[in-house]
């Protein structure tokens, strides 16, 4: 009798601990509306903690994109102008932040009339040289970049590399247009590239892969590939992270949209294989590759036709224990709003479940945002780019 009273004792307060420990994590992840009101005067309300605000801090662009700092610490920001392959594109610089409202006083035109700017990112050489990298579809050039300066001043950029500009579906202007530049801590450059098609067998080395190479262009091979579109592209300390996006053409719920932490020279498989609820499995018309024994796992992965882009890391420094130690990803949202995936901003931690930071988005058919890129200014606050409505928001935490 002894053991039996103490194993319902036991049980009870497993139970009861269970219980106050859900509850706990359930009062920290519980989300809660919040109204946003647009200078245009359109009106919505998006989901996130409620100790957090968010704020729109810059209005008025296009098709905004991926964010970078530079050396003089102002943030620019990259804009693709529309859905389009075309030469409207533009980089622009944010400033005059005011911390009291949370808004940019200015967006400042910096590069205008370009291919499809998608990524750029800063460089100091070993001479003290600032440069600023630039990715369009067709190459990536580097210019000479002085602190302070509101346009650029070097107009003879250096073309460090070029890079396929066509694809397969001429109507919708090619397949995978963007490229996205990250720089390691040792100073050398990696570029990505998309493929041109959904699923196929491509002609160029440089499709579905990571480039790598020196600073000033030379070196250039190879680091990984079989990705079929890594958009989001990060060195954090040691490791290179990307996001990857999954082909079209298994059904709704598969393959998964995935996030490495890329290993140097592997192959991760597409066409040939693809990955779906965490395991590898073989694509049968594609015959790239003989086996996927060697196609590595990701690091996480998200829901099929997701479209995970841009992402950041909320390290030890971070006070809220709901986001420290995790990624931050921008799932941009299905093409296709019926099936409804994605058009979120999750948190991140390998081997444990997604969970919503912000959502929101799609409200039934309607899209009232598509998010991207992610960068943290400090630790209780970031800001994200919304290439839907063209809008650069501010997201921390309440003092």
């Amino acid at each position: 009798m002894p053991l039996k009273k103490n194993y319902f004792r036991n049980l009870f307060l497993f139970c009861l601990f269970s219980v106050i420990f859900s509850a706990g994590v359930f009062s920290q992840t519980k989300l809660a509306p919040q109204t946003i009101t647009l200078k245009n005067g359109k009106s919505f309300s998006l989901n996130l903690p409620a100790d957090y605000e968010i704020i729109p801090a810059a209005e008025g662009l296009k098709r905004v994109r991926f964010f970078a700092k530079a050396p003089d610490g102002r943030i620019f920001v990259t804009d693709l102008h529309d859905l389009t392959d075309n030469k409207k594109g533009a980089v622009y610089i944010l400033e005059d932040f005011d911390a009291q409202t949370g808004k940019f006083g200015k967006v400042v035109p910096y590069l205008t009339n370009l291919k499809n700017p998608n990524s750029v990112q800063f460089y100091t050489d070993a001479n003290g040289q600032d440069w600023i990298y630039l990715a369009e579809t067709d190459k990536l050039t580097r210019r000479k970049f002085t602190q302070g300066e509101t346009k650029a001043g070097d107009l003879k950029p250096q073309t460090l590399a070029v890079f396929p500009d066509y694809g397969l579906s001429y109507k919708y202007g090619g397949w995978h247009l963007t490229r996205t530049i990250a720089f390691a801590p040792n100073g050398k450059l990696y570029v990505s590239v998309g493929s041109s098609c959904n699923a196929c067998e491509e002609k160029e080395k440089v499709r579905a892969a990571i480039l790598e190479m020196n600073a000033d262009g030379s070196g250039q091979r190879i680091f990984a590939k079989g990705l079929r579109n890594a958009v989001g592209l990060k060195w954090l300390e040691n490791n290179l992270f990307a996001t990857n996006q999954g082909a079209d053409h298994l059904g709704l719920n598969k393959p998964d949209e995935t996030f490495y932490a890329l290993r140097n020279g592997a192959d991760y498989g597409w066409a040939s294989c693809y990955q779906s609820n965490g395991r590898i499995l073989r694509d049968a018309p594609y015959k790239r590759l003989r086996s996927c024994a060697n196609v590595p796992r990701s690091y996480a992965f998200f829901p099929a036709h997701s479209s995970a882009l841009g992402f950041d890391y909320f390290g030890a420094e971070v006070a809220d224990p709901f986001i420290k130690d995790s990624f931050l990803v921008a799932l941009h949202g299905s093409t296709n709003k019926n099936l409804a995936k994605g058009y979120r901003i999750v948190i991140v931690r390998q081997g444990e479940r997604l969970k919503d930071f912000i959502s929101g988005f799609l409200q039934g058919k309607r899209v009232v945002g598509r998010p991207c890129d992610i960068m943290k200014l400090d630790e209780s606050s970031f800001l994200f780019t919304d290439d839907h409505s063209g809008i650069v928001y501010l997201v921390r935490r309440k003092s």
